[in-house]
Protein backbone atom coordinates (compact mmCIF):
# COMPACT_ATOMS: atom_id res chain seq x y z
CA UNK A 1 0.00 0.00 0.00
CA UNK A 2 1.51 3.25 -0.89
CA UNK A 3 1.62 5.93 1.69
CA UNK A 4 0.15 8.94 1.08
CA UNK A 5 2.47 12.17 1.48
CA UNK A 6 1.48 15.83 2.73
CA UNK A 7 2.05 18.48 -0.31
CA UNK A 8 2.51 22.09 0.71
CA UNK A 9 1.40 24.54 -1.84
CA UNK A 10 2.38 28.06 -1.30
CA UNK A 11 -0.08 30.30 -3.81
CA UNK A 12 0.97 34.32 -4.42
CA UNK A 13 0.00 37.47 -5.80
CA UNK A 14 1.81 38.26 -8.90
CA UNK A 15 3.81 41.16 -8.96
CA UNK A 16 5.64 41.37 -11.62
CA UNK A 17 5.44 44.72 -13.69
CA UNK A 18 2.16 45.54 -12.94
CA UNK A 19 1.35 48.88 -14.16
CA UNK A 20 -0.93 50.27 -11.36
CA UNK A 21 1.53 48.90 -8.76
CA UNK A 22 4.35 51.03 -10.25
CA UNK A 23 2.65 54.04 -10.15
CA UNK A 24 1.07 53.15 -6.74
CA UNK A 25 4.93 52.92 -5.48
CA UNK A 26 6.13 55.90 -7.42
CA UNK A 27 3.60 58.07 -6.11
CA UNK A 28 4.33 56.93 -2.36
CA UNK A 29 8.00 57.30 -2.80
CA UNK A 30 7.66 60.28 -3.71
CA UNK A 31 5.75 61.49 -1.04
CA UNK A 32 7.75 60.14 1.43
CA UNK A 33 10.51 62.09 -0.05
CA UNK A 34 9.02 65.12 -0.16
CA UNK A 35 7.64 64.64 4.24
CA UNK A 36 11.35 63.48 4.91
CA UNK A 37 12.87 66.64 2.97
CA UNK A 38 10.48 69.07 4.95
CA UNK A 39 10.96 67.20 8.62
CA UNK A 40 14.86 67.61 8.01
CA UNK A 41 14.21 71.24 6.82
CA UNK A 42 12.43 72.05 10.09
CA UNK A 43 14.64 70.28 12.36
CA UNK A 44 17.48 72.10 10.75
CA UNK A 45 15.79 75.59 11.18
CA UNK A 46 14.69 74.73 14.95
CA UNK A 47 17.15 75.11 17.91
CA UNK A 48 17.31 73.16 20.58
CA UNK A 49 19.71 72.08 23.36
CA UNK A 50 21.52 68.76 22.52
CA UNK A 51 21.89 68.53 26.64
CA UNK A 52 18.28 68.40 27.06
CA UNK A 53 15.64 65.40 25.32
CA UNK A 54 12.73 66.72 27.15
CA UNK A 55 13.35 70.34 24.95
CA UNK A 56 13.88 68.23 21.64
CA UNK A 57 11.16 66.34 22.29
CA UNK A 58 8.91 69.05 22.33
CA UNK A 59 10.46 70.87 19.37
CA UNK A 60 9.33 68.29 17.63
CA UNK A 61 6.15 68.08 18.35
CA UNK A 62 5.60 71.56 17.51
CA UNK A 63 6.39 70.61 14.21
CA UNK A 64 3.92 68.53 13.11
CA UNK A 65 1.14 69.90 12.84
CA UNK A 66 2.50 72.99 10.24
CA UNK A 67 3.81 70.31 8.33
CA UNK A 68 0.78 67.84 8.21
CA UNK A 69 -1.12 70.79 7.42
CA UNK A 70 1.18 71.36 4.37
CA UNK A 71 1.64 67.98 3.28
CA UNK A 72 -2.15 67.81 3.09
CA UNK A 73 -2.89 71.04 1.34
CA UNK A 74 -0.13 70.15 -1.27
CA UNK A 75 -1.74 66.66 -1.67
CA UNK A 76 -4.94 68.15 -2.56
CA UNK A 77 -4.06 70.87 -4.96
CA UNK A 78 -1.58 68.57 -7.25
CA UNK A 79 -2.58 69.90 -10.27
CA UNK A 80 -2.99 73.43 -9.27
CA UNK A 81 -1.16 75.94 -12.22
CA UNK A 82 -1.51 79.15 -10.26
CA UNK A 83 2.18 78.16 -8.16
CA UNK A 84 5.91 79.59 -7.71
CA UNK A 85 8.03 77.41 -9.54
CA UNK A 86 10.75 75.44 -7.92
CA UNK A 87 13.27 77.98 -8.25
CA UNK A 88 11.24 80.61 -6.91
CA UNK A 89 10.06 78.20 -3.84
CA UNK A 90 13.85 77.62 -3.21
CA UNK A 91 14.91 81.75 -3.40
CA UNK A 92 12.68 82.20 -0.25
CA UNK A 93 12.77 79.22 1.27
CA UNK A 94 17.01 79.99 1.56
CA UNK A 95 15.81 83.51 2.78
CA UNK A 96 14.24 81.85 5.80
CA UNK A 97 16.90 79.51 6.50
CA UNK A 98 19.28 82.38 7.20
CA UNK A 99 17.32 84.13 9.21
CA UNK A 100 18.24 84.11 12.55
CA UNK A 101 15.39 83.02 15.00
CA UNK A 102 12.79 84.02 15.34
CA UNK A 103 12.12 85.68 12.06
CA UNK A 104 9.27 87.97 11.48
CA UNK A 105 7.43 86.96 8.19
CA UNK A 106 5.02 89.25 6.22
CA UNK A 107 3.25 88.03 2.91
CA UNK A 108 0.67 89.95 1.09
CA UNK A 109 -1.72 87.10 -0.38
CA UNK A 110 -3.00 83.81 0.18
CA UNK A 111 -1.17 81.66 -2.53
CA UNK A 112 -0.67 78.07 -3.39
CA UNK A 113 2.17 78.66 -1.29
CA UNK A 114 0.77 79.69 1.83
CA UNK A 115 0.72 76.48 4.07
CA UNK A 116 4.68 76.14 2.60
CA UNK A 117 5.79 79.68 4.26
CA UNK A 118 4.08 79.60 7.64
CA UNK A 119 5.60 75.45 7.58
CA UNK A 120 8.85 76.63 6.98
CA UNK A 121 8.98 79.58 9.48
CA UNK A 122 9.14 77.29 12.40
CA UNK A 123 9.43 79.01 15.67
CA UNK A 124 9.04 82.14 13.81
CA UNK A 125 5.76 84.75 13.00
CA UNK A 126 4.12 84.39 10.45
CA UNK A 127 1.10 86.92 9.14
CA UNK A 128 -0.73 87.12 5.88
CA UNK A 129 -2.66 90.20 3.82
CA UNK A 130 -4.68 89.19 1.53
CA UNK A 131 -8.19 91.52 0.17
CA UNK A 132 -10.36 88.29 0.89
CA UNK A 133 -12.02 88.01 3.70
CA UNK A 134 -13.68 85.27 3.32
CA UNK A 135 -10.63 83.31 2.60
CA UNK A 136 -8.72 84.63 5.48
CA UNK A 137 -11.94 83.19 7.33
CA UNK A 138 -11.37 79.38 5.49
CA UNK A 139 -7.65 79.54 6.41
CA UNK A 140 -8.31 79.89 9.72
CA UNK A 141 -10.97 77.77 10.44
CA UNK A 142 -8.97 74.75 9.19
CA UNK A 143 -5.31 75.94 10.52
CA UNK A 144 -4.41 76.01 13.89
CA UNK A 145 -2.46 79.36 15.03
CA UNK A 146 -3.12 81.03 11.94
CA UNK A 147 -2.34 84.76 11.51
CA UNK A 148 -4.10 86.87 8.65
CA UNK A 149 -5.92 90.21 8.35
CA UNK A 150 -7.77 91.72 5.77
CA UNK A 151 -6.94 94.71 3.48
CA UNK A 152 -8.91 97.18 1.95
CA UNK A 153 -7.25 98.11 -0.82
CA UNK A 154 -7.97 102.02 -2.67
CA UNK A 155 -5.78 101.70 -6.02
CA UNK A 156 -5.92 100.12 -9.19
CA UNK A 157 -4.07 99.18 -11.94
CA UNK A 158 -4.83 101.60 -14.07
CA UNK A 159 -3.94 104.85 -11.81
CA UNK A 160 0.05 103.48 -11.88
CA UNK A 161 2.00 106.72 -12.71
CA UNK A 162 -0.56 109.04 -10.99
CA UNK A 163 0.03 106.97 -8.27
CA UNK A 164 4.01 107.30 -8.21
CA UNK A 165 3.54 111.08 -8.96
CA UNK A 166 1.77 111.67 -5.93
CA UNK A 167 4.00 109.91 -3.49
CA UNK A 168 7.06 111.81 -5.30
CA UNK A 169 5.70 114.72 -4.85
CA UNK A 170 4.77 114.06 -1.05
CA UNK A 171 8.12 112.20 -0.27
CA UNK A 172 9.13 114.59 1.99
CA UNK A 173 5.73 114.73 3.98
CA UNK A 174 3.34 112.23 4.07
CA UNK A 175 5.10 109.65 1.79
CA UNK A 176 8.97 109.52 3.35
CA UNK A 177 11.03 106.19 2.96
CA UNK A 178 11.27 106.49 6.93
CA UNK A 179 7.85 106.89 8.71
CA UNK A 180 4.99 104.84 10.65
CA UNK A 181 2.41 104.38 8.36
CA UNK A 182 -0.05 103.81 11.46
CA UNK A 183 -0.30 107.42 11.15
CA UNK A 184 0.45 108.60 7.76
CA UNK A 185 -2.11 109.66 4.68
CA UNK A 186 -0.11 108.84 1.74
CA UNK A 187 -2.30 107.43 -0.31
CA UNK A 188 0.30 104.51 -1.26
CA UNK A 189 0.66 103.16 2.28
CA UNK A 190 -1.70 101.07 3.73
CA UNK A 191 -2.36 102.39 7.31
CA UNK A 192 -5.63 100.46 8.51
CA UNK A 193 -3.84 97.47 9.94
CA UNK A 194 -3.57 96.40 13.25
CA UNK A 195 -1.43 98.86 15.29
CA UNK A 196 0.74 95.72 16.28
CA UNK A 197 2.12 94.93 13.16
CA UNK A 198 4.07 98.30 12.26
CA UNK A 199 6.34 97.75 15.35
CA UNK A 200 7.51 94.08 14.06
CA UNK A 201 10.81 94.09 12.63
CA UNK A 202 9.76 92.60 9.52
CA UNK A 203 12.59 89.87 8.30
CA UNK A 204 10.91 89.06 5.36
CA UNK A 205 8.58 90.58 3.27
CA UNK A 206 6.68 88.56 0.12
CA UNK A 207 4.63 90.61 -2.57
CA UNK A 208 2.72 87.98 -3.98
CA UNK A 209 -0.67 90.02 -3.43
CA UNK A 210 -3.37 91.02 -4.50
CA UNK A 211 -4.21 90.57 -7.68
CA UNK A 212 -3.23 92.92 -10.61
CA UNK A 213 -3.88 91.28 -13.60
CA UNK A 214 -6.27 94.04 -14.81
CA UNK A 215 -6.81 97.85 -15.08
CA UNK A 216 -9.60 97.80 -12.70
CA UNK A 217 -7.74 95.24 -10.30
CA UNK A 218 -5.97 96.97 -6.83
CA UNK A 219 -2.28 95.85 -8.13
CA UNK A 220 0.64 95.67 -5.98
CA UNK A 221 1.84 99.22 -5.94
CA UNK A 222 0.69 99.44 -2.25
CA UNK A 223 1.53 96.81 -0.99
CA UNK A 224 5.57 96.99 -2.83
CA UNK A 225 5.43 100.62 -1.09
CA UNK A 226 4.31 99.82 2.37
CA UNK A 227 6.80 96.79 1.83
CA UNK A 228 9.90 99.18 1.16
CA UNK A 229 8.70 101.70 4.23
CA UNK A 230 8.49 99.02 6.74
CA UNK A 231 11.87 97.18 5.59
CA UNK A 232 13.64 100.96 5.75
CA UNK A 233 11.78 102.56 9.04
CA UNK A 234 12.85 99.04 10.53
CA UNK A 235 13.61 99.09 14.57
CA UNK A 236 14.71 96.20 16.38
CA UNK A 237 16.23 93.24 14.42
CA UNK A 238 18.74 92.97 11.62
CA UNK A 239 19.94 95.77 9.82
CA UNK A 240 18.58 93.92 6.17
CA UNK A 241 14.98 93.17 5.25
CA UNK A 242 14.59 90.50 2.27
CA UNK A 243 11.59 92.10 0.22
CA UNK A 244 10.61 89.51 -2.73
CA UNK A 245 8.24 90.35 -5.34
CA UNK A 246 6.48 88.09 -7.30
CA UNK A 247 5.24 88.27 -10.87
CA UNK A 248 7.99 90.76 -11.60
CA UNK A 249 7.66 91.01 -15.50
CA UNK A 250 4.66 93.04 -15.58
CA UNK A 251 4.36 96.82 -15.36
CA UNK A 252 3.09 97.86 -11.66
CA UNK A 253 5.34 94.90 -10.20
CA UNK A 254 8.48 96.16 -12.24
CA UNK A 255 7.88 99.96 -12.20
CA UNK A 256 6.64 100.16 -8.34
CA UNK A 257 9.91 97.82 -7.34
CA UNK A 258 12.51 99.94 -9.34
CA UNK A 259 10.54 103.29 -7.46
CA UNK A 260 10.25 102.22 -4.06
CA UNK A 261 12.64 98.71 -3.81
CA UNK A 262 15.57 100.07 -6.30
CA UNK A 263 17.38 98.43 -8.43
CA UNK A 264 20.62 99.24 -6.65
CA UNK A 265 19.08 96.41 -3.67
CA UNK A 266 18.28 94.00 -6.34
CA UNK A 267 20.04 90.64 -5.12
CA UNK A 268 18.96 88.02 -7.85
CA UNK A 269 16.05 87.36 -9.76
CA UNK A 270 14.41 83.42 -10.28
CA UNK A 271 11.67 82.95 -12.81
CA UNK A 272 9.19 85.75 -12.30
CA UNK A 273 10.16 86.71 -8.71
CA UNK A 274 12.84 89.19 -7.67
CA UNK A 275 14.56 89.38 -4.43
CA UNK A 276 15.72 92.85 -2.74
CA UNK A 277 17.56 93.26 0.46
CA UNK A 278 17.23 97.05 2.10
CA UNK A 279 19.06 98.58 4.74
CA UNK A 280 17.53 100.81 7.64
CA UNK A 281 17.56 104.57 6.78
CA UNK A 282 18.20 107.33 8.67
CA UNK A 283 14.51 109.53 9.93
CA UNK A 284 16.00 112.28 7.92
CA UNK A 285 16.58 110.59 4.48
CA UNK A 286 13.98 111.04 1.90
CA UNK A 287 14.93 109.35 -1.66
CA UNK A 288 13.97 105.87 -1.75
CA UNK A 289 16.70 105.03 -4.34
CA UNK A 290 19.73 106.61 -5.32
CA UNK A 291 18.35 107.95 -8.53
CA UNK A 292 15.17 109.49 -7.76
CA UNK A 293 13.05 108.52 -10.72
CA UNK A 294 14.05 105.06 -11.96
CA UNK A 295 14.50 104.10 -15.42
CA UNK A 296 11.26 102.04 -15.56
CA UNK A 297 9.17 105.00 -14.60
CA UNK A 298 10.39 107.49 -16.78
CA UNK A 299 10.23 104.85 -19.83
CA UNK A 300 6.21 104.40 -18.70
CA UNK A 301 5.88 107.89 -18.78
CA UNK A 302 7.25 108.47 -22.51
CA UNK A 303 5.37 105.88 -23.63
CA UNK A 304 2.35 107.80 -22.58
CA UNK A 305 3.32 111.15 -23.86
CA UNK A 306 4.09 112.75 -20.68
CA UNK A 307 7.40 113.93 -19.52
CA UNK A 308 8.80 116.46 -16.69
Amino acid sequence: MKGSGAKLIVVHPSIHNHPATRHHRLWLLLFLSFFTFTFLLALINTKHSPSSTAAYSAASNRLSKPISDALLHYAATANATDRMSPAEMEAVAAALRGCIAPCNFLVFGLTHETLLWKGLNQGGRTVFLDENEYLISKYEQSISDFEAYDVQYTTKVSELRKRIESVQDQRRNECRPVQNLLFSNCEMGINDLPNHLYSIPWDLILVDGPRGYSPKMPGRMSAIFTAAVLARSKRGGGEKTHVFVHEFEREVERVCSDEFLCRENLVETQSSLAHFVLEKMEPNCYEFCTERRSPAFRAAKSSSGRDD
